[in-house]
This record gives C-alpha cells, structure tokens and sequence, in this order.
C-alpha cells in the first residue's frame, strides 16, 4: 500500500516530489525547508526561527496522519553552514523532550530555493 500525502497547511512541493508518502506503517517525509505554508515564501531570518518553521510543517504533515513527534524514528538534518549546528540543535531539542529519533546532521553547498536547513523524517504508526 502507498499513499500520497499533500496537504495544504504544509508548504506545496517546489519540484516533482509528494510531501509525504504513507507505506504501511511508515511515513516517509520529504526535506521540508522553512517555507510559509500561507505565503508560499522562504522565510527569512535567524536559522532559530526557520528551523522552528521546518519543524511546524513536519508537525502539519504529521497531523494528518494522526502522528506527532513521537513517532518519528529517524529525522536527516541538513544546513548550509556548520555554523548553525548549535542554534538548529536547541530549536529541535524542543520537539524531543525524551527518546529524540536516530539522526545525522550533514553540512551541504546548497539547498533548494536558497534555503539554510532542510529536515526530512522517517515516521513509524
């Protein structure tokens, strides 16, 4: 079984690639980077507030399908510059107040539209 989700409190795809897709019990969600769901636009600002961002529309996508932060078993955290490892870690610290999901943290040229951090997960029902 698969399943496509879109959903429109979450930013839409900016190439060709489904928000999330639902296999059994696994959610699998794409990179999602810190665009506004409302404006469609990247935010702009600290790496705090756009990772805050990133973190609100994993949580939209985890919603609709009846998850939260809990059931996330790997999250894969990507930012531009090193540099923001410390801010990006103390917003995610938020959303994991015990059993944080397995992760890496990788240090990447560039992101889609320009972004500083994109996150993707790994959800298990």
């Amino acid at each position: 079984m698969k399943k496509t989700v879109n959903i429109s409190n979450a930013p839409k795809p900016v190439a060709p690639y489904s928000q999330a897709i639902l296999s059994g019990n696994t959610l699998y969600i794409s990179g999602q980077i810190p665009i506004d769901p409302i404006t469609g636009k990247l935010l702009e600002g600290s790496i705090a507030g756009q990772t805050e961002r990133v973190m609100e529309n994993i949580r939209s996508i985890l919603k609709e399908e009846g998850l939260d932060f809990s059931h996330l078993v790997k999250c894969s955290i990507f930012m531009t510059d090193m540099g923001f490892y410390k801010e990006i870690n103390e917003v995610y610290a938020r959303y994991f107040p015990k059993d944080p999901p397995a992760r890496e943290a990788i240090a990447v040229k560039g992101l889609p539209l320009g972004a500083s951090v994109e996150i993707s997960c790994i959800a298990v029902k």
